[in-house]
């Protein structure tokens, strides 16, 4: 029974495609488009999560000055309390990515592409070649995740750190080093 695919241009992409469809990554929430401090700060006071954001953040006032401040978008507030409200929403509209989770670290990848290594260049994953077999629980993912979690893991570093953190953990460096330079990858969990 196949499990969840990853395709893409680049082996990166690929395994991007695969991780995106298993976990939430990194994201800014659409409905947080306010430039001026006061749209800012009425989208941030009515939920709970916009109130945590102002804590957060240090903006400790009076009820009667968030009143105050709400009730007039004019209201001459300091430069710093405005900062601090521009913080917060930038805060609030990011959502964290989902860890990486444990049965993708520990899983069996079954990569599909043009796999080289040395003079050996072959197409994987059709039939004159089974698909290039990578356990990920050999594999350290540190790097990986920690790219991930900051919403940074790009195709080319998600396919630099999983040839150097992942396969060649699981089976060596090959002849010389591994490369992926094919236009068309997939990538399969299982």
């Amino acid at each position: 029974m196949a499990g969840p695919t990853g395709r893409g241009r680049s082996l990166g992409a690929a395994l991007n495609d695969l991780l995106r469809s298993q976990v939430t990554p990194r994201h800014r929430l659409s409905s947080y488009t306010a430039k001026h401090w006061h749209a800012q700060l009425s989208q941030l006071t009515p939920t709970h999560r916009g109130y945590q954001a102002l804590e957060d953040v240090g903006l400790h006032v009076t009820t009667k000055t968030l009143i105050n401040w709400l009730s007039d978008p004019e209201y001459n507030i300091r430069r710093s309390y405005r900062d601090l409200i521009h913080t917060a929403y930038e805060n609030a509209a990011i959502v964290p990515a989902d860890p990486i989770p444990d049965h993708v670290k520990n899983g069996q990848f079954e990569i599909s592409g043009i796999v080289k290594t040395g003079d050996d260049e072959r197409e994987r994953g059709n039939r004159r070649a089974a698909p290039l077999r990578i356990d990920g629980s050999r594999g350290d993912w540190d790097e990986i995740e920690g790219l991930w979690l900051a919403g940074d893991l790009t195709d080319d570093d998600f396919e630099d750190h999983f040839i150097d953190d992942v396969i060649v953990a699981d089976i060596g460096e090959g002849t010389d080093g591994w490369e992926f330079p094919g236009a068309s990858y997939s990538v399969e969990l299982r």
